[in-house]
């Protein structure tokens, strides 16, 4: 039995060392075992936890083993596989199956404390690709499994500075016309793709979708944004598909959480069904993003605060962006419809997916977005209301249902214009 640390803790231990760093940084190690059988590793106290091939925890340190493996395709999409992992299963053929070159290579358990120092088992020049920022398919057997093009896309996006080399793209493109990407199973698309808009540069994963025509059968309302045009006065860079990607990338800047790059990526979705003969201007475009997002999220199976969020974000982004032009009235409605009284938290999250999107312009990557703040002071001046009293109140004087509600709502605008009128001797009008 032999045992040795592979993929992405090697990938990044040689990172570090030609960057010239003094240290890696934390990453999850990942090993192989050789020679050996499933019965045999739990004799030695290790415990099973795959569920489509042999993988176990270490039984002190809780690291993953899986023993050296082939996989044969059986039907399309990504369950379709038959998977041997026989004592006679080399570590040469394990690495063969692997998705990239950069995440093929291999050291020896032995030396695995200082992977960038030792002996590197890298029979597919991952090195060489390593060194000139390239990611390339490791064999043919990439075709074999369609999220691999995602899979792609997201290291795309983690590592922006690296190509994706021509056979690889062409490769792509193929898989892409032969269909394969239409029997991928949601719950991986949503997966990777949310792991994708976490990286550093979420629009790099589009980019590589887009340039394999895998976007469009994957998100076809995303993908119909470019070449959409909106008012030069509002977004310098036009394009509203450009604008999006500029969008993604700020949320990566201002280092926001899913919930919120999910909000960004749907926030204008309605743009790619404008008319033509109103272009370039897109009234209305928010309720239709709503509808579209609608759609994604019951495709995709998006988890629900992505698919809550994304919504308030997608019908109130521009009310939210004129914000500074509006009252006390109008605010208490903005915030009631936002229902950030109820989910203060996650109004903070709308609202920081609003600055993402009024930032991610051409040129006004720097600006301040006052109405972030400002919105939130409204809220907390709402929040300063005694409701529970008003209620008893409401209840002592004969009034019940709507009637405590209007109550509440006429309170939570008085308080809203007390902090306006502190804050502002000659606030905006209603």
């Amino acid at each position: 039995m032999k045992t040795y640390l592979v993929g992405g803790a090697v990938r990044d231990a040689l990172m570090v060392r030609d960057a010239g760093a003094s240290e890696a940084s934390h990453v999850d190690r990942d090993w192989v075992v050789v020679g050996t059988t499933p019965e045999a590793m739990v004799q030695q106290g290790f415990l099973p936890v795959g569920r489509d091939f042999p993988v176990f925890l270490h039984p002190t340190t809780r690291e993953e083993y899986a023993l050296a493996r082939t996989e044969r395709k059986t039907s399309p999409g990504y369950r379709g596989f038959v998977v041997h992992a026989e004592p006679g299963v080399t570590l040469e053929d394990d690495l063969a199956r692997r998705d990239l070159t950069i995440n093929a290579m291999a050291v020896a358990a032995s030396e695995a404390d200082d992977p960038a120092r030792a002996r590197i088992i890298d029979p597919h020049n991952g090195q060489h690709d390593l060194q000139h920022r390239v990611l390339r398919h490791v064999t043919d057997a990439f075709t074999e499994d369609p999220v691999r093009i995602l899979r792609l896309a997201r290291f795309a996006a983690r590592f922006p500075d690296f190509s994706v080399a021509a056979e690889t793209l062409a490769l792509m493109r193929n898989m892409v016309a032969q269909g394969e990407v239409d029997h991928l199973v949601a719950e991986r698309v949503w997966q990777e793709l949310a792991r994708g808009l976490m990286e550093q540069r979420p629009s790099r994963m589009f980019d590589v979708l887009r340039d394999c025509g895998a976007l469009k059968r994957l998100l076809p309302e995303v993908d119909r944004l470019w070449g959409v045009p909106q008012r030069a006065e509002y977004h310098p860079e036009i394009d509203t598909g450009v604008h999006l990607m500029m969008v993604l990338d700020m949320s990566a800047r201002l280092a926001a959480p899913l919930t919120v790059r999910f909000a960004c990526l749907g926030h204008d979705l309605g743009k790619g069904t404008t008319s033509a003969d109103v272009l370039p201007r897109h009234i209305g475009h928010e309720e239709r993003s709503a509808r579209l997002l609608k759609g994604v999220c019951e495709r995709l199976r998006v988890p629900v605060d992505c698919r809550e969020l994304a919504d308030v974000v997608a019908r109130e982004h521009g009310n939210i962006h004129r914000s500074e032009t509006l009252g006390a009235a109008a605010l208490v409605r903005l915030l009631e419809r936002c229902d950030a009284l109820r989910k203060p938290a996650r109004f903070h999250e709308v609202l920081l997916a609003c600055e993402c999107d009024a930032r991610g312009r051409l040129g006004m990557g720097e600006i301040a977005y006052p109405q972030r703040d400002r919105l939130a002071q409204a809220l907390v001046w709402a929040q300063s209301v005694n409701t529970a009293g008003i209620a008893a109140q409401a209840q002592a004087d004969g009034l019940s249902g709507p009637k405590v509600g209007e109550q509440i709502h006429k309170a939570r605008v008085a308080a809203v214009a007390r902090g306006l009128g502190a804050a502002d001797p000659a606030p905006a009008g209603d």
